[in-house]
């Protein structure tokens, strides 16, 4: 495994460090993120915030300012209450201390502590529970705790304690490009004579995942708003609303209006797209006119504001 992982691994720009700050930024990015995507927000948010004590003194905003786009914002919440942790009380020293941060749960916690600090923790994500159970041929349902238990285990006994972090990451890797879903390259596995799935021909039918719950579609208008003769909007600017503080998802967020605050409001469709958040489908409908006479509380914001301030993801999209 180390020995393909140093030939095959991908270049990835956390992959040049052990520096505890840039691997718990990348760890908490690839949560939840494909790697293709975290990588840009990942050196953006390295330029801005470069060590612990300038992003535990950057304002809230700030920080979600950096993060928007990514999505599941506690994370970037989580991750700035963690700096500021760290900054008064110093850096972890072991998977321990890692696990009382906040936004750091069992796999997180093993995956710096083996990276960063050397420590042998298997580090079980989706890539390596697909990897064990096919190595092992399990047919373990993969949301079940015992079945997790017992992949976890395995991984543990599997790992190199002389190269953990390396070890994890190849583990991750092969899942990634090699023991994929669908079509397992088995060709190119380096462990393909150990698999006992392969040996038994059921590689395609592993792990066994209950069906996912199906999505429900949520139909939303936006209001996009050209400016009118009574109050006319600067060039190119355009009007949002902010999420109240104490909302459960994306509190203080900008993001467009609804259509329906509007009654007898006149636009006319100017775009559809869909947008997926786990199982909620939403169906944006964008409508685009004059600016009404009686406006919500809300402000104007010329182009080049918007990216100095955390926007929702939808919003984004529906601008662009």
């Amino acid at each position: 495994m180390l020995r393909w992982y140093d030939r095959a691994k991908r270049d990835l720009p956390w992959r040049v460090t052990r520096d505890f700050y840039r691997v718990w930024i990348s760890e908490i990015m690839l949560q939840q993120t494909r790697v293709e995507a975290a990588i840009p927000y990942y050196e953006r948010f390295l330029a801005l915030f470069p060590d612990v004590e300038s992003l535990a003194v950057a304002p809230e905003p700030d920080v979600l300012t950096a993060w928007s786009g990514l999505g599941y914002y506690s994370r970037a919440r989580n991750l700035h209450r963690a700096a500021k942790q760290v900054g008064a009380t110093g850096y972890p020293a072991d998977y321990e201390q890692l696990s009382g941060l906040p936004g750091i749960g069992p796999y997180t916690a093993a995956a710096i502590a083996s990276i960063a600090l050397g420590q042998p923790f298997a580090a079980v994500d989706g890539n390596v529970i697909r990897v064990v159970s096919r190595l092992a041929n399990d047919p373990g349902e993969v949301s079940s705790p015992l079945t997790r238990q017992r992949f976890s285990r395995e991984a543990q006994r599997l790992l190199d304690p002389r190269r953990p972090g390396d070890f994890n990451q190849a583990m991750m890797e092969l899942g990634a490009t090699v023991c994929v879903p669908r079509s397992p390259d088995c060709g190119l596995c380096p462990v393909a004579r150990f698999c006992a799935a392969r040996a038994a021909g059921t590689e395609r039918e592993l792990p066994v995942k209950l069906k996912k719950t199906a999505a429900r579609d949520v139909k939303v208008d936006l209001a996009v708003f050209t400016g009118c003769n009574e109050s006319p909007a600067i060039a190119g600017s355009v009007f949002l609303v902010q999420r109240a503080p104490d909302e459960r998802r994306l509190a203080g967020f900008w993001e467009l209006p609804q259509k329906n605050l509007f009654p007898g409001w006149r636009g006319r469709r100017a775009k559809e797209f869909v947008h997926q958040i786990v199982n909620d489908r939403f169906r944006i409908t964008v409508w685009r006119g004059l600016t009404p006479k009686a406006l919500p509380s809300g402000r104007w914001f010329g182009p080049a504001d918007l990216a100095a301030i955390p926007l929702t993801t939808i919003s984004r999209k529906a601008l662009q």
